[in-house]
């Protein structure tokens, strides 16, 4: 599996970001270093990363917004003065959390809470795509130096 990643370079970055980014327990950091290390185009693997993650991380906001009646009520079992306490901090504090969207753990349900308390889209998207381009572009930085050494 990992000589399929690598020899397909950007296409595997693209979907293993993508994989990521949603709810599924996977890492593209170490294609990332890999690609760099092989000598491939740090602003390309950057882009190519930072996209893939960025739409799967929307995949998993939509599925928040779409389903998050079912699972706000189903799943979550939140009665209606627990949503609302929910929204107002959300809405108050809690879209800015939106920029760790890259961490491990948490990252995937701050997506899914985005969409389910109706973050609007263009938020969503500045403060997600600001928080994994900066991840993405972290990791680039240290490889790099890191090799410089």
């Amino acid at each position: 599996m990992h000589e399929w990643l690598v020899n397909y370079g950007f296409y595997s970055l693209f979907l293993l970001s993508f994989l990521a980014a949603t709810l599924l327990p996977l890492g593209s950091e170490w294609l990332v270093v890999t690609l760099l290390i092989g000598g491939q185009n740090p602003v390309a693997v950057v882009m190519v990363a930072t996209a893939g993650n960025y739409l799967g991380a929307l995949s998993t906001y939509w599925i928040g917004l779409y389903g998050g009646d079912f699972l706000r009520r189903r799943v979550l079992r939140m009665d209606e003065a627990t949503t609302l306490k929910a929204e107002r901090f959300y809405e108050r504090f809690g879209s800015l959390s939106l920029l760790f969207s890259f961490l491990p753990v948490i990252g995937d349900p701050l997506c899914l809470v985005g969409g389910v308390l109706q973050v609007g889209f263009i938020r969503f998207s500045l403060l997600v795509l600001t928080g994994k381009l900066a991840r993405y572009a972290a990791v680039a930085w240290l490889t790099l130096e890191g090799a410089a050494l």
